[in-house]
């Protein structure tokens, strides 16, 4: 589904974010990416549906580089930022929603359509009309997940999904993010705080300064997390079986 090719990438102030990552993400692959505050993490993310260009090196999604089929890649690849407040544009729920499929000046019919089972999907149905400003932090965050679900894509990307949120708030996202999953979407959460996905990944990939230092499945990778400043689940630290934050 997504073939990351030496991929290099530097800002305009000569910070060199990325250093030759090459990476492949299967399709229906649930793919965790984690590492420390700046160690590339966003900026590798960033490149999957075109918000960022390579400096070099290359990007696919479904085969189209990233660089030359924007339009159709922004509607392959999902994002959920960090932020859900700057991804809200809508005065209720509902128009937020259909911001996306608006933009795609998809029919009126169509858009009621997609609204209609992007809430439901995350289940929200009951707050359409409800003002975006007075909902909780878990709640925002799963509109932004609603409007993305809207324009159909087949990869969901979240970046740092758990931020901010309390206890109920990470079970409420982690278990739509499951539900995803489960529903055949390939998902890529990024993330320096392991411990409230990796029971459920496939994969984990370790960014360090720019470079992929690991990749593997979990129980593989975890004795290399502390190696590069990434706090382990408690359950590893006390020689305990893995453990999901759902209580399963």
């Amino acid at each position: 589904m997504i073939e990351i090719k030496d991929l290099r990438y530097s800002y305009p102030d000569g910070t060199e974010a990325l250093k030759g990552v090459t990476l492949t993400v299967e399709a229906g692959e649930f793919m965790l990416i984690c590492g420390p505050n700046g160690s590339g993490k966003t900026t590798l993310i960033r490149h999957l549906n075109g918000l960022l260009r390579p400096r070099s090196g290359s990007v696919c999604v479904d085969g189209l580089d990233t660089s030359r089929h924007e339009r159709e890649v922004l509607q392959r690849v999902g994002m959920v930022f960090q932020d859900a407040d700057s991804q809200i544009v809508g005065e209720t729920v509902r128009e937020d929603v259909a911001f996306g499929p608006e933009n795609l000046r998809l029919d009126p019919e169509e858009i009621d359509r997609r609204v209609t089972e992007a809430l439901e999907r995350v289940g929200l149905e009951k707050l359409a009309d409800k003002p975006c400003h007075l909902l909780s932090g878990g709640e925002k965050r799963r509109v932004a997940v609603a409007g993305v679900l809207a324009l159909r894509p087949r990869v969901l990307v979240f970046d740092e999904p758990f931020a901010n949120l309390d206890y109920p708030g990470v079970q409420q996202v982690l278990q739509e993010i499951l539900k995803l999953h489960a529903d055949g979407h390939t998902v890529i959460v990024s993330t320096h705080d392991v411990e409230k996905v990796i029971a459920h990944v496939n994969r984990i990939a370790i960014l360090f300064d720019g470079e992929l230092k690991a990749l593997g499945r979990p129980d593989t990778i975890l004795p290399e997390l502390a190696a590069h400043h990434i706090r382990p689940p408690c359950f590893s630290l006390l020689g305990e079986r893995m453990i999901s934050w759902l209580g399963d």
